[in-house]
């Protein structure tokens, strides 16, 4: 299987959590049957280079037969990269939280999307905290962007809204004229779509100028590794939504975490969305196998909506080739997370 990870640049830092959930994740499957029947092996490639670097990697892997199978948690450029490359060939597990399609065949849309993420998310605060004007901060790639047009379309008959966006390149380490911008605003809150090491630069300089006090910030991609990166002063009156935190207290999600720090002890990599994302695609893996007989795309793609399956993140239900599931929204509390609500179920 091509697991592509990031292992440098803005979203390295999710790097080592992707690959410590997919080394617990294999060695799970081929205590048992594998997938299939087969053993698990994992060719890493490093998402964090330039997409089509990434997908010419990927592409020679699977034209040489080297792989059965791609899985991992990578931005949405690189995902699209891909598929141009070896879409319909081979099953595609794509883990990441996503901009909500992508109809290439074999390609299955793991994560969450606006529907059930951001959408649920800017409800709740709107009804909790009465916030209501926002302002989108984001990388300026193809999931922020189609994120806020879809957000923006389903708010415009909504108590909601979208007043001002900001865009900037991935590694970003200077926001002082973002910020400046933003404290002309007259919003209640921002929407993060910063990815990774550039939501940790946002995050300290936003609390440096003590901008919490009037601002809230919401985001569907800051995770554990994101708020130590930060540090306590970044954290304050940031908010997540995602289907899966450390301290999510389900039953499927403290099985893992009991299995995941006892095989790798107390001072493991972050045990956060992004790496159990990469978790749960290797085991979406393994259920579609097993309901279709083999990975074979063809046998595959008999696999229709409807199918469900447990992980991690409780139920799991096909939709088409995107997946429904729980999501919650939780406040940064110090370095952790406290959940503070369910917003979106699978159904």
């Amino acid at each position: 299987m091509a697991f592509v990870v990031p292992l440098q640049g803005p979203t390295g830092i999710y790097g080592p959590s992707c690959l410590a959930c997919a080394e617990l994740a294999v060695e799970q499957l081929n205590a048992g049957a594998g997938i299939a029947g087969r053993r698990v092996e994992l060719l890493v490639v490093d998402a964090g280079r330039d997409p089509d670097v990434v997908a010419d990697e990927v592409a020679r892997l699977v034209d040489g037969q080297l792989v059965e199978a791609v899985a991992g948690w990578h931005i949405s450029a690189v995902r699209q990269a891909i598929t141009r490359r070896i879409g319909g060939r081979t099953v595609y597990a794509y883990a990441a939280m996503h901009e909500g399609f992508d109809d290439t065949p074999g390609v299955y849309m793991l994560g969450e999307r606006p529907v059930n993420q951001l959408l649920p998310a800017v409800r709740w605060m709107r009804e909790e905290l009465d916030v209501r004007r926002w302002a989108v901060v984001g990388n300026d790639y193809v999931f922020p962007r189609v994120t806020v047009a879809a957000a923006r379309t389903a708010l415009r008959d909504a108590p909601s809204s979208i007043v001002t966006e900001s865009y900037v390149p991935l590694g970003t380490r200077d926001f002082r004229t973002t910020l400046a911008e933003l404290q002309k605003q007259h919003v209640e809150g921002v929407i993060m779509l910063l990815m990774g090491q550039d939501a940790v630069h946002f995050n300290r300089q936003f609390g440096r100028l003590r901008l919490s006090e009037n601002l809230v910030r919401l985001s569907p991609a800051v995770e554990e590794n994101t708020l130590l990166g930060g540090g306590f002063t970044a954290n304050d009156q940031l908010y997540a939504a995602a289907a899966y935190f450390d301290n999510l207290s389900t039953s499927e999600s403290s099985q893992l975490s009991r299995d995941y720090y006892a095989r790798f002890g107390q001072f493991a990599p972050a045990l956060n969305a992004v790496g159990e994302s990469c978790y749960e695609a290797i085991l979406f893996l393994s259920r579609i196998a097993e309901r279709a007989g083999s990975l074979d795309i063809s046998a595959v793609r008999q696999v229709h909506t409807g199918y469900f399956y447990d992980g991690p993140r409780g139920l799991m239900r096909l939709d088409g080739n995107l997946v429904n599931q729980d999501v919650y929204l939780a406040l940064a509390d110090g370095m952790e997370f406290a959940v503070q609500d369910q917003i979106a179920r699978a159904h």
